[in-house]
């Protein structure tokens, strides 16, 4: 039987986030694992770079054809029993890989599983909170969500090579999936069951996705979303790899800061400009915030393969730069969907938003592999227009979302304005 519904106050509301970002974080612990050993992994198994691109993208790709189903479901169903199905997902995909990878084939399945279960993890994580905190305390909450995911997200990366280092890469996994089961644990134990309100039949079918597409002050978010995560998916995927080649590529491999170990700063310090960004947003505007990030991710993503490969310390600045623009406006994006909702919809909003992102990060891996292997391998050449191939897309991006002009969010500075609050 549901509990009713909790109250709206803040001491609820702080709770129920906190909880819920403690679980994010132990579910995202084991997520750079597999970037992380990258390496190594491609050496171990004979991979190609294509074959690595597919590994790394399958997560992206099942968790883009999941999530639709699963995010929208919360709509009608307890978000919490969706949320631990995706953290059953994140455990038995970890668990699977860490006994039983060898290879190509049966490392994609394993990470097909876990991709599910982040489709059930992710946005589901973000709509307990979005269903039960006021409007004012939105916006925070998703960056506080953003911030346990990316800080998590980000020490994984060190955490990975540490463990693989220490015990072995498939204790690393299976360690992942104990931490990913103490969250199932968590939310199940304290998180209180909320069935949502029943659906007029004037709003349509639960998965009739015309009304969100049609809603463009959410969906010009949604749109630059998809181009985000292709962009840090293809940095965040191929990071490790990069400064690796940079590294033996001047000489100085093993002489130097480890690539875990930079492109586990980038992800904490983008984390960090993340949460800076959301604040950005509200005080000086939404739509400025992103299109400021997105014309610095061009420019940097234009030069840092080609200018990267000339010395490693070089590298490792402008990647962790240009990774702090990545993140810059992450939060913004996804809490603009989220805001810009309708709330019966806001399930079906935010599989769309979810959807969109990871198709992008999909995508964004993939076109990296593909690109090295058709430029001939690993070179400065071929690094250089893999990033290149990435700016493209964001130009793309940029051009949706400034036709599409959408709202700020109740409480940005310039909304506030213009309503003469």
């Amino acid at each position: 039987m549901s509990a009713p519904p909790p109250s709206s106050t803040s001491s609820f509301g702080l709770r129920l986030v906190l909880v819920v970002c403690a679980a994010q974080v132990l579910v995202q612990l084991g997520a750079g694992f597999w970037p992380a050993l990258l390496p190594q992994m491609m050496q171990l198994w004979q991979l190609s770079n294509s074959e690595a691109g597919w590994i790394t993208a399958i997560f992206f790709g099942t968790y883009m054809v999941s999530v639709p189903v699963l995010v929208t479901l919360t709509d009608k169903v307890d978000a919490k029993r969706v949320y631990l199905f995706g953290v059953g997902c994140t455990v038995a995909g970890h668990l699977l890989f860490g006994l039983f990878a060898d290879g190509f084939w049966s490392a994609f399945a394993t990470r097909a599983l876990a991709g599910v279960g982040w489709a059930g993890t992710y946005m589901t994580g973000l709509k307990l909170l979005a269903d039960q905190v006021d409007s004012r305390m939105m916006s925070r909450a998703v960056t506080g969500h953003a911030a346990s995911i990316g800080i998590s997200g980000a020490v994984s990366y060190l955490l990975g090579d540490v463990l693989a280092g220490q015990f072995g890469w498939r204790s690393a996994f299976v360690i992942s999936a104990g931490t990913a089961l103490a969250a199932w644990l968590s939310v199940a134990l304290v998180v209180p069951s909320r069935t949502p309100s029943p659906r007029p039949k004037s709003q349509g079918g639960l998965f009739d996705f015309r009304p969100v597409i049609r809603n463009h002050n959410a969906f010009a978010y949604s749109v630059v979303y998809c181009v985000h995560t292709l962009e840090m998916s293809a940095l965040r995927g191929w990071g490790v790899a990069f400064l690796a080649f940079v590294a033996s590529y001047t000489g100085v491999a093993g002489e130097t800061l480890s690539p875990p170990l930079v492109v586990t700063l980038l992800a904490l310090l983008g984390t960090l400009t993340s949460i800076v960004g959301n604040e950005a947003s509200i005080r000086f505007g939404r739509r400025r915030l992103v299109i400021a990030a997105l014309v610095l991710s061009i420019v940097f993503a234009c030069g840092v393969g080609f200018l990267g490969s000339m010395h490693y310390w070089l590298a490792v600045v402008l990647l962790i730069a240009y990774g702090m623009i990545v993140w810059l406006d992450s939060s913004s994006l996804t809490a603009g969907a989220a805001g810009n909702a309708e709330p019966a919809r806001r399930g079906a909003t935010l599989a769309v938003h979810s959807t969109l992102g990871y198709a992008g990060g999909f995508v964004g891996p993939l076109i990296v592999g593909w690109t090295l292997d058709l430029a001939g391998g690993a070179s400065p050449m071929a690094w250089g227009i893999a990033f290149m191939v990435v700016a493209a897309f964001l130009v793309a991006g940029l051009f949706a979302f400034v036709a599409l002009r959408p709202r700020e969010l109740e409480g940005d500075r310039p909304a506030v304005r213009r309503t003469g609050a």
